[in-house]
């Protein structure tokens, strides 16, 4: 018979989505208050590094004439990168892993559609919590005054503008919801795949999926949806607007990560059909 570990190689990594599952499904049920603190967890560190990622933003745009402006960008989103390992090694709740994990969990039938919402649901409450946490406190300082509050009302109204451009903005909103999903989850997957061994290289992994969505311009619910509350707060924002921009990304972030991701990778390493069609041809 023809090795499975080559046919079926990310079994373990379905494997350990599973287990991961089961302690999530158990916590949103039964320690519901003690996963909205870990989800709450993850909207803060969300929070801070996105307004780390801003005070980098402006430190290089007011150097000069503003020509290492282009660097400041990239040397933010590289920073903000960090985000996801923070996450990662707290043991923290984001909404857009557990898209993932949820969408696989239900490939293979071990979480119900109810309960599969309940988990995401929460999660994302949880973010959001956490997210208003850092808008609350940052409402008793000056740490978004001046150029850092620019840079994020600039980033805000950026965001916002797709709204106005018909279904061509909202497309493109969408893909790039898409797009930043399906690179945070494929870092989770080489994360939690088992052949990554050295936490060091776990941390590149998972600092270069977020630092290509935060540099390119891609979407992310959570980190939208810390900004736009920080802002909502400090500054002033369209509602409206703002929860019709995290409406499309979270759809692109479901497909991106729960489907293109999990969903996918789900299905091409069950090996049920293959070994039920082996077992026929065998006679067994």
């Amino acid at each position: 018979m023809t090795d499975q570990g080559g046919l079926f190689p990310g079994r373990q990594f379905i494997s350990t989505v599973l287990d991961a599952l089961e302690t999530k499904t158990t916590m949103s049920g039964r320690l519901a208050h003690v996963y909205l603190m870990r989800a709450a967890m993850a909207g803060i560190v969300i929070g801070i590094m996105y307004v780390t990622n801003y005070t980098v933003v402006a430190a290089f745009a007011g150097i000069g004439d503003g020509s290492l402006a282009g660097l400041g960008t990239m040397v933010g989103a590289l920073v903000f990168g960090f985000a996801l390992v923070f996450i990662y090694y707290s043991k923290s709740e984001l909404l857009t892993s557990n898209m993932m994990i949820v969408s696989i969990g239900r490939y293979h039938r071990r979480i119900t559609r109810w309960r599969g919402v309940r988990v995401l649901a929460l999660c994302y409450l949880g973010n959001a919590l956490g997210g208003l946490a850092i808008a609350l406190a940052l409402l008793a300082s000056t740490l978004v005054d001046g150029a850092v509050g620019e840079q994020m009302q600039a980033s805000v109204d950026h965001k916002l503008a797709y709204l106005g451009e018909g279904l061509a903005g909202w497309s493109d909103l969408f893909v790039r919801a898409v797009l930043c999903n399906f690179m945070i989850n494929l870092a989770m997957l080489l994360v939690y795949n088992g052949l990554i061994k050295e936490d060091i290289t776990k941390v590149l992994v998972m600092v270069m999926s977020v630092f290509v969505f935060a540099f390119v311009g891609f979407e992310h619910s959570v980190a939208n949806t810390a900004l736009f509350t920080i802002v909502g707060l400090t500054h002033g924002i369209d509602v409206g607007l703002a929860l019709g921009n995290l409406a499309i990304v979270l759809a692109g972030n479901f497909l991106g990560g729960g489907l293109l991701i999990g969903y996918y990778y789900a299905f091409a390493n069950d090996d049920r059909r293959y070994l039920r069609r082996v077992r026929s041809t065998d006679g067994t």
